[in-house]
């Protein structure tokens, strides 16, 4: 099945470290090699601004991740974010193409929503009969157009954070029924994180520590590149380092992580 990879920050920070050890896993150290994507949400840099990113850079490719020449570029080039969504997929439904690799995007509220999916569903075709039809044929993109749809019926506006935990708590119970649905899901407040079977998160705060990832020869000492505020979380299918304390979630579960910290709803 797929990869994910999801980044929650309380400060704009890059992906760099995290998704090169990911990006190996798209046919070099792991067969996930039927295409990738990764999603930046990013602020204009107004004032009110922060902490609610608008504005999305979106990338996606049908070549593997390791040998992808935008993945290359991803790699090299430290956009920040406070939200983060990245997938590397072994396709299960749909064949390698564009328009099959995740994260998913759509506009809902005047907010760009993100969506990656890990996973097979097997049965799952609701009724679309709103405006969040599939380009492609994969299951996770109509899972995606379902819960989007689903949200315009349960909420008449952008909710809260809180609120909208509860929604896709239950409309993840009922996609789950169908199979494995691991997910990540981002419209640049928040990032919730469901799993199925496997998802592991880790905390880096203050203060900070050396990092060395597991799918390449290359190492970090955070505490060069960040300040004593600053906080983030990164939620991955299986753990991207060898000397940091992965925490797994439990089958079932949804998370919501804010400003780089678990958030208690």
């Amino acid at each position: 099945m797929c990869q994910l990879l999801g980044m929650n920050c309380n400060a704009p920070t890059d992906v760099t470290f995290s998704f090169r050890g990911f990006a190996q896993r798209g046919g070099r150290t792991d067969d996930h090699a039927d295409g990738w994507g990764i999603a930046f949400f990013e602020g204009d840099g107004s004032p009110g601004s922060a902490g609610c990113d608008k504005g999305l850079r979106h990338f996606v490719d049908h070549l593997p991740a390791s040998a992808s020449p935008v993945a290359e570029l991803i790699g090299r080039y430290p956009i920040k974010s406070r939200n983060v969504i990245a997938h590397i997929r072994k396709a299960t439904q749909g064949r390698v193409a564009l328009e099959n690799c995740h994260p998913f995007v759509r506009e809902l509220w005047g907010r760009y929503w993100v969506f990656a999916h890990n996973g097979d569903l097997q049965g799952f075709t609701p009724r679309l009969h709103g405006s969040f039809r599939p380009v492609g044929n994969t299951d996770s993109e109509r899972a995606f157009c379902w819960i989007m749809q689903e949200l315009v019926k349960s909420h008449a506006g952008v909710p809260s954070v809180a609120e909208l935990s509860i929604t896709l708590r239950e409309l993840a119970a009922q996609i789950a029924r169908h199979g494995t649905f691991n997910f990540m899901l981002s419209n640049g407040q928040a990032l919730w994180a469901h799993a199925s079977t496997r998802l592991v998160y880790v905390e880096r705060r203050h203060p900070f520590a050396h990092a060395r990832l597991s799918d390449e020869d290359l190492s970090v000492n955070f505490a060069e590149h960040a300040s004593p505020t600053d906080r983030v979380t990164v939620v991955v299918t299986a753990p991207l380092t060898t000397n940091e304390n992965w925490i797994a979630f439990a089958p079932g579960e949804l998370k919501v992580f804010e400003d780089g910290a678990l958030a208690a709803v």
